[in-house]
């Protein structure tokens, strides 16, 4: 059940947000098979207000990022306070990062992986996924030898680690060299749209 649930948020979203990490390029992607949004009415298309377009995008961020609808709000805020980009701060949430070093297929699994334990930052152990990482701090994985991370050369042939990041697969270790730029982040969101559904 949890699997269809995963699986319908792409389609509401109306494109792959990548939450099954690897499987969704594969043939088996739900949003491959049924590209319209779930439901009786799904294939019906129905023109999206401006709102509802604010709406979808905020909600898009929260699906891929894996927020609340609290914990968002107050990255907005945050990131209005500071004048700096949403998507800079959420980019630098240790779940996002360690999905971005390639130690895992989806940022699901990078928050399991950090909640059960098997992460660590500056060699002590973090378990909090919205943890932030700063420039100069190391990232590594308690076990280097553990199967949970057997994958991790598979994933990163398919994946490029972003310029801000730096990763070593024989130590598995990682670094965040600076703070994302925009240009960087490489995912498909109109930030200006969620900028005016929380200006309102």
């Amino acid at each position: 059940m949890i699997k269809k649930a995963v699986c319908k948020r792409c389609r509401r979203a109306g494109e792959k947000l990548m939450l099954k990490g690897e499987r969704c390029l594969t043939p088996k992607c739900s949003f491959v098979r049924r590209s319209y949004p779930p439901g009786e009415h799904g294939l019906l298309r129905k023109r999206l207000t401006e709102f509802g377009r604010q709406l979808r995008e905020k909600n898009k961020v929260r699906e891929i990022y894996g927020l609340t609808d609290r914990q968002l709000k107050n990255y907005f805020k945050e990131a209005k306070k500071k004048g700096i980009s949403l998507l800079q701060i959420l980019e630098t949430r240790l779940s996002n990062v360690v999905y971005r070093l390639g130690l895992a297929s989806s940022r699901r699994k990078a928050r399991q992986l950090i909640n059960h334990g098997h992460i660590k930052v500056n060699g002590k152990k973090v378990n909090i996924p919205s943890y932030r990482v700063k420039e100069g701090d190391v990232i590594e994985v308690k076990d280097p030898k553990s199967p949970l991370f057997s994958d991790v050369s598979d994933i990163l042939k398919k994946r490029e680690t972003p310029p801000w990041l730096k990763f070593d697969l024989k130590s598995m270790r990682g670094e965040v060299l600076a703070f994302p730029k925009p240009e960087e982040i490489g995912e498909n969101i109109e930030e200006r749209l969620i900028i005016e559904y929380y200006s309102k």
